[in-house]
């Protein structure tokens, strides 16, 4: 072990690193049999809230305890040194992808060299068992493979192994320099897979359903091989008719979206991604569907059990014209799309507002709304507000779409539509559903051919606000952020081949970031403050100009994405409209004018709390839920301290439920501006809100530019996060 503990014993180390702290009598209390990781549990067990730095003390016990497996398993203390060999020798067992053969062994033996095993110690123990359990190679027999530092060398390995060979070795430990230090952390599905064998690299997928039923299952086939890798999956629905509708001319025969979100929901308990979770699907509809009340009811707890899919979460797109409907009181029509596009010959959910208070959207709905030919429902548009936070209190959903402000932002309207999100809301990209259709043939086979859609995919990854910002290093982490995301477009491999060749078609990524509440604590500025207004502002329009900046200067590398042409990156369009007006923001506009962006989306924030805890931060753009809180598990229980909590940062750690809500809908409004997609915000209430209350806080979340909210998280409501998104 002379590589890891050097010359000092690994209790004189502790001490010299932990002077403050009394470890003295914890470790006179050790005794000759105990394992690291009862030490490390024992030293949680003294943790104090005026002493978090106990959370390091038991990450160094417990990586000794992952030291001591490996050693064991490769049988030589010579950990680092042997990483080339250790390599070829996982590829040869099955467990490492067989591409890591195109680095030779000079240049193992260089990366070898750059491994640091130092950087362990920047890992709470949380986040050090979350990234053992979870995400480090393990034999098929459970032994573990592979040390902290090599799980990042490895996804820098894969992710770079396409480049050049001239400067893949120096973009390798660009890459290891940015995870190592927890500058950044990749996706959920990449952090675990990245590197491996088998496995995709993708975090979420979005479908879109056409009305017909081939569409239909061919949909639930495309869902359950996304959720058998470990994907989520969003799907739009709006294009399916209404209960009641006709089928082939029968009139009233038509069961609705119910029957197909409970296919859905099938998939989702079914396919269980190896048994290690269920899959995750969330369904979108329009609030004008007819189907909207069922749709609405289909996760409560009481009523008819055939119409509930408690297993999907739900989301409604929602037009401008309904939400000013809603402030003011007014009536609001439900349609079955189906009729729309006989009736009327277009699909109503073909258009948007291009403007606000203006648009072909708002036309077209009038129109539909005046032609008496058209059968329709008449209801309070604030009746069906009502159902929908009636669901948010009992369920957390459903999630809440501003069609138009997506739309109305979306740098390729030149291409597309968007009709929906992801299961976590910040995915937003054209979307459009595939056509299948059969042949026979002269020698008698049946040839099915499928015209494919705009299926999409997200790449995620996210940067550590505080980390990044305390050490001054923005643009250089995002130029190889940028370049990290852009190559797991191609090194990825999909079986939703649809899907495949929308993220070549596109190439887009997600940027996110994580520990917002973590900076803002660390600077001392309060959260309902205009100061952490402003600060939303400063932060993201630099995270902005570096990640376009990133995507052009890759351009002029490797090309522009194959739809740049005609596209508000190319027009122009897309600065003025986010009004980026100064000289160098005009400068960059003419640059990516010139060259192109090789990303057609750049940006979107994912929750992220499993990364963000390995990382030692705070989750995504959210408030704390508590300065000191339980992390349960099925097989632990570990108390979790806020990031860098000391006497000046407390006061500024405001638990989310305590949280004047405004506060956050206007920092995030702020944020929305600098971000191409979405951002998952969750909005915090007590289990008493009063409905005028809530209501107040989704009409302001409309006004001030979001794009979605996500959970709406009463005290007396638990949900599951996203684990794909998680980045």
């Amino acid at each position: 072990m002379n590589q890891i503990l050097e010359k000092m014993s690994f209790k004189e180390r502790l001490e010299n690193d932990f002077p403050y702290l009394n470890l003295v009598d914890w470790m006179n209390k050790w005794k000759d049999g105990d394992t690291w990781e009862k030490r490390a549990l024992d030293a949680l067990n003294e943790l104090d809230i005026e002493q978090p730095d106990w959370t390091y003390v038991a990450a160094r016990c417990y990586l000794q305890s992952l030291y001591e497996q490996v050693e064991q398993v490769r049988g030589s203390s010579l950990l680092v040194k042997e990483f080339p060999s250790w390599v070829a020798k996982l590829i040869d067992d099955g467990i490492y992808d067989a591409r890591l053969l195109n680095y030779s062994f000079q240049e193992l033996e260089e990366l070898a060299r750059t491994l640091d095993l130092s950087q362990d110690k920047r890992f709470t123990y949380i986040g050090i068992k979350t990234l053992a359990d979870r995400y480090l190679a393990r034999h098929y027999d459970g032994a573990l493979l592979e040390l902290p530092q090599e799980r990042w060398m490895v996804i820098a390995m894969m992710l770079m192994v396409e480049e050049p060979v001239e400067k893949r070795v120096e973009l390798v430990k660009e890459s290891y320099w940015a995870l190592s230090n927890l500058y950044m952390t990749v996706a959920t599905p990449t952090l675990a897979n990245a590197g491996k064998k088998g496995g995709q690299l993708s975090s979420c997928f979005i479908d879109t359903v056409e009305d017909d039923l081939r569409s239909i299952f061919d949909s639930c086939t495309d869902a359950a091989t996304v959720s058998k890798n470990g994907g989520g999956l969003g799907v739009y629905l709006g294009k399916i008719r209404a209960k009641g509708s006709t089928i082939r001319g029968f009139k009233g025969v038509s069961s609705g979206v119910i029957p197909w979100m409970k296919q859905l929901n099938n998939v989702a308990v079914s396919v269980d991604q190896l048994g290690q979770r269920q899959g995750a699907i969330a369904v979108y509809l329009d609030v004008w569907h007819k189907d909207i009340f069922a749709f609405l009811d289909a996760k409560l707890n009481n009523g008819d059990e055939r119409q509930r899919t408690h297993d999907l979460f739900t989301a409604v797109s929602l037009p401008d014209v309904f939400m000013e409907a809603v402030d003011n009181r007014e009536s609001w029509y439900l349609f079955d799309p189906h009729e729309v596009r006989q009736v009327m010959g277009y699909s109503l959910e073909d258009f948007y507002d291009e403007k606000l208070g203006a648009g072909s959207f708002r036309e077209r709905y009038e129109q539909c709304v005046q032609n008496e030919a058209l059968s329709k429902v008449e209801v309070p548009a604030i009746e069906i507000m009502k159902r929908i936070m009636v669901s948010q209190l009992e369920t957390g959903t459903p999630y809440m779409f501003y069609r138009d402000t997506v739309n109305r932002l979306n740098p390729n309207p030149h291409n597309g539509m968007i009709y929906g999100s992801n299961l976590c809301t910040e995915i937003m990209q054209n979307m459009s559903s595939t056509v299948i259709a059969e042949e026979v043939l002269d020698n008698g086979n049946i040839q099915i051919t499928k015209k494919p859609g705009d299926y999409v995919v997200c790449n995620l990854s996210s940067l550590s606000i505080a980390n990044v910002l305390k050490d001054d290093v923005l643009e250089r982490v995002v130029e190889i952020q940028i370049r990290m995301l852009d190559n797991v477009i191609d090194i990825n491999r999909l079986d939703v081949k649809q899907a495949e060749l929308t993220n070549k078609t596109y190439r887009a990524i997600g940027g996110g970031t994580y520990g917002w509440h973590h900076h803002l604590a660390v600077n001392g500025i309060k959260w309902e403050s205009e100061e952490a207004v402003e600060e939303v502002e400063r932060v993201y329009e630099a995270i902005n100009y570096a990640a376009i900046k990133s995507s052009m200067k890759l351009a002029k590398e490797k090309g522009t994405y194959s739809k740049f042409k005609g596209s508000d990156w190319e027009t122009g369009a897309y600065f003025s409209k986010r009004k980026y007006e100064s000289a160098k923001w005009t400068e960059l506009q003419e640059e990516v004018k010139e060259h192109g962006v090789r990303n057609g989306y750049l940006l979107a924030v994912a929750p992220n709390a499993t990364t963000a805890l390995i990382a030692g931060s705070t989750a995504s753009i959210d408030p704390i839920f508590s300065k000191l809180y339980m992390e349960e598990k099925k097989n632990y229980r570990i108390p979790v301290v806020a990031p860098d909590l000391n006497a000046n940062t407390t006061w500024l750690y405001k638990p989310a439920h305590l949280i004047d809500q405004k506060w956050s809908i206007r920092q995030n409004g702020r944020r929305q501006r600098h971000v191409d997609q979405g951002i998952s915000f969750n909005i915090y209430v007590p289990n008493n809100v009063k409905a005028k209350e809530l209501l107040e806080l989704h009409l302001l979340a409309w006004q001030e530019g979001l794009k979605t909210t996500y959970y709406v998280r009463s005290t007396s409501v638990t949900v599951d996060d996203c684990e794909s998104c998680s980045s």
